[in-house]
């Protein structure tokens, strides 16, 4: 698969401090990558090094392989909450962003309006927007010049439910048209709901990369249930293949390593057993379970 982005083994100290210890992964071509973490886990420093607004002490990063002439007009970013003018209306602060970037031309500000479905208040002043819209409108000022790449640097960040799904949907849109987009972000269930790749970070160092079902299906939790709980119970202590049972409140959990629980074997072994299972499903693990797990222990 084709590498937009590599970086390998990034360090970069401020004085004493570690803000990267180091991180090496890939970005695939056309994923949604999510760089995730606590606050201070090194998501934003990393992402000012591979914009070149930072430089890292030790290690490398390359995108589309090469670093082509002009790679950088392929990349569009939003790293802070973006500087428009308040007074102006999106279509006269779109033209200001362009003339400064250098990229695109006037058809693309309108263009990028419709994307992010602005168009119908494009004449309208930046003070008057909501904050989901006037983030929406950052995403379009980066999307001036049809970049392959997006880097948004907690694009959800403040926002309300209704601004988060806005986002949400967008990213998801434009990754269906095919661009590669790179976000740091510290809210799980956003991640979860739109990422395909994921690297977590804390205090500098990678803990885990990799496809998000791969990174956060180590294991199959089967829930079952019966009418007497407790016989259910007595049945599972000499069923074989898991590796640890939790007596929950209104269910019994069952762990097993990933891709060997049989839903039909657990039934049949219960039903034989003398006991009928009102309850039998497979629970996925949260991300945000497995992510406070993975960072409590390291």
């Amino acid at each position: 698969m084709q590498q937009i982005l590599s970086i390998k083994n990034l360090s970069k100290q401020y004085g004493k401090v570690k803000a990267l210890d180091n991180v090496s992964f890939n970005v695939p071509k056309g994923c949604v990558y999510g760089i995730l973490g606590p606050n201070g886990s090194g998501k934003t420093t990393t992402l000012g090094i591979i914009l070149d607004i930072l430089k890292a002490n030790t290690g490398s990063f390359s995108w589309f392989e090469t670093n082509p002439d002009n790679y950088k007009r392929k990349i569009g970013s939003l790293l802070e909450t973006p500087n428009f003018y308040h007074y102006l209306s999106a279509v006269n602060n779109l033209k200001i962003t362009q003339a400064i970037s250098k990229r695109g031309n006037e058809d693309d500000i309108h263009e990028v309006l419709n994307i992010v479905n602005l168009a119908h208040r494009k004449n309208s002043k930046f003070s008057t927007y909501s904050l989901g819209m006037k983030q929406r409108l950052a995403i379009a000022a980066a999307l001036l010049g049809n970049p392959d790449v997006l880097v948004l640097d907690e694009p959800t960040n403040g926002l309300d439910p209704v601004g988060i799904a806005e986002i949400r949907e967008l990213i998801k849109k434009l990754a269906a048209q095919g661009k590669t987009i790179i976000m740091a972000s510290h809210l799980l269930d956003e991640v979860e709901k739109v990422c395909t790749h994921v690297a977590i970070l804390k205090k500098g160092n990678l803990l885990v990369n990799g496809n998000v079902n791969e990174v956060f299906a180590h294991e199959d939790i089967v829930e079952l249930n019966a009418a007497d709980k407790q016989a259910l119970l007595n049945v599972l202590n000499n069923l074989s293949g898991y590796t640890k049972l939790v007596e929950e409140q209104h269910a019994v959990q069952l762990f097993y390593p990933q891709g060997t629980a049989e839903l039909d074997t657990i039934n049949k072994y219960c039903f034989d057993n003398g006991v009928t299972l009102n309850l039998l499903t497979y629970k996925k693990k949260s991300l945000e379970a497995k992510f406070f797990e993975l960072t409590n222990n390291n």
